[in-house]
């Protein structure tokens, strides 16, 4: 067992003790982490649903992202990571959701936003989304990479924590 299948062994544990289900909504990791936690058996008990919304307009159209969210601060923000987090929570019957919006490169950066800047964000089911900027380096396997097990860390502690 990796050490990503551990960290989802441990949130699976932690969701089930809770009665929760699990929704993700992501973009630059492109499904890794509904993947990750689709890996390991019996994530039927606690994985609710994943949204891929790579294009802005998937983003709006898919999880109720404003147009005018992103058009004001950018689809790698803060905001856009919260509402995409959510997004997922009122379109899904989960009961936690995690959010991941980047630029995991090679292309793709702009000024203030260099490549490796991710926005993760994660709330439970009447919360208000908790955001978090990572700064990561590498290539684009290991941004992505990086990016899917800090998101699974920060989810086992949000479902350890409630």
């Amino acid at each position: 067992m990796n050490d990503v299948d551990a960290i989802v062994v441990a949130l699976g544990r932690a969701l089930v003790a809770r009665g929760a289900m699990l929704a993700t909504a992501e973009s630059c990791t492109g499904g890794l982490v509904a993947a990750a936690c689709t890996a390991v058996a019996g994530s039927s008990a606690w994985f609710e649903r994943g949204f891929v919304t790579y294009s802005n307009a998937a983003k709006s159209e898919s999880l109720g992202v404003a147009p005018e969210l992103i058009a004001a601060h950018g689809a790698v923000s803060a905001e856009v990571a919260g509402a995409m987090a959510a997004g997922a929570l009122a379109r899904s019957h989960a009961t936690l959701a995690a959010a991941v919006t980047g630029i995991a490169g090679p292309g793709g950066a702009t000024p203030g936003k260099p490549v490796g800047t991710v926005w993760i964000a994660w709330a439970g089911r009447g919360e208000a989304p908790v955001a978090e900027l990572l700064q990561l380096s590498g290539d684009r396997t290991a941004i992505r990479g990086e990016t899917v097990r800090v998101v699974l860390d920060r989810l086992v502690a949000a479902a350890t924590a409630a």
